[in-house]
C-alpha cells in the first residue's frame, strides 16, 4: 500500500472521528467507527484513543507505525451529523464509497450547518420548560410563567457563553436570571408555585445527552472519557444549583 493513501485513509478516519466527538457522540461509538472504516480500507491493525478533548489514531503496517493526534476544542450536540457519520461509515464498509468520495462526504458534513435556527431552540426551550413543569405536577397557571424564564434563561447562556466562553460561569448567570423571573412572577402573582417554575425553567439547561454518554462509556469500559464527561456534567449541575441557591437566599 503507498504511502500516501495509508496517509489519506487516517486522514477520513480521524475526520470522521473529529465530527462524531464535536456532535455528541459517545467515546465507544467514535473509535469503533474509526477502527472499521481503516479496516474497510485495508488497514487490519488499527489503534484509537479518544478522550472528550483529543484524538489519537494510529495505524500498523509493514513501514514504522503512523500515529496522529488532533484537538477537539468544541463540542455540541447534533445528532443529526452523528447519523450521517454512521451512514456514510456503514456505505465504507459495505464498499460503496471510494476512499476519495469518503473524504469529500465528510467534509460536506462537518460543513454543514444542521441545527436549528436561534430563534427555535429558544421557542422550543421556552415550550419544553412548561410541559416539564406540567410534568413534574405543577399547574396550568404557572405554564406561561416557565415559558417565560426558561426561553429567556436559555437566551442568557448562549449571550453568556459568547461573551465569556466559559460554560460554567454562562450556566450560573442563566440560573440566576431563571431564579429571579421565576421569584417575580410568584411575587406579582402571575405564578404559583415557585419551586415547580424554577424545575421546570432550568431543565433545558440540564446536560441530559452528557450524563447519559458518561454512563455508556464507563460501561464500555472506556473509564478516562466516562470520568471526565461525568466531570463537566456535574459542573454544569452545581453551576445550575449555585445559581438557584444564590437567588433563593437572597430573596
Amino acid at each position: 500500500m503507498e504511502q500516501q493513501i495509508k496517509y489519506d485513509i487516517m486522514e477520513v478516519c480521524l475526520l470522521a472521528g473529529k465530527i462524531l466527538l464535536e456532535s455528541g457522540a459517545e467515546t465507544y461509538r467514535v473509535e469503533d467507527t474509526m477502527m472499521r472504516i481503516a479496516a474497510s480500507y485495508g488497514i487490519s491493525q488499527s489503534h484509537s484513543f479518544v478522550t472528550p478533548t483529543g484524538i489519537i489514531f494510529s495505524i500498523e503496517t509493514s513501514e514504522p507505525t503512523k500515529t496522529k493526534l488532533i484537538r477537539i476544542s468544541d463540542r455540541t450536540t447534533d445528532l443529526k451529523k452523528v447519523t450521517m457519520v454512521n451512514r456514510i461509515s456503514r456505505k465504507i464498509s459495505g464498499g460503496d464509497v471510494s476512499l476519495d468520495d469518503a473524504y469529500e462526504l465528510l467534509k460536506d458534513v462537518e460543513k454543514a450547518n444542521l441545527s436549528f435556527s436561534f430563534f427555535t431552540q429558544i421557542m422550543a426551550a421556552s415550550i419544553s420548560s412548561g410541559c416539564f413543569l406540567i410534568m413534574f405536577q405543577g399547574v396550568w397557571h404557572d405554564f406561561l410563567a416557565a415559558m417565560l424564564a426558561g426561553g429567556i434563561g436559555f437566551f442568557a447562556l448562549v449571550y453568556f457563553h459568547k461573551l465569556v466562553p466559559i460554560k460554567f460561569f454562562a450556566e450560573f448567570l442563566a440560573s440566576i436570571i431563571i431564579g429571579l423571573l421565576s421569584y417575580f412572577f410568584v411575587d406579582t402573582g402571575a405564578g404559583y408555585e415557585l419551586d415547580k417554575i424554577i424545575i421546570g425553567s432550568v431543565m433545558p439547561l440540564v446536560p441530559g445527552l452528557l450524563i447519559t454518554n458518561a454512563v455508556r462509556d464507563l460501561m464500555a469500559g472506556h473509564l478516562l472519557s466516562g470520568l471526565s464527561k461525568g466531570a463537566e456534567a456535574f459542573l454544569t449541575a452545581f453551576a445550575i444549583g449555585s445559581g438557584i441557591a444564590v437567588v433563593l437566599t437572597f430573596l
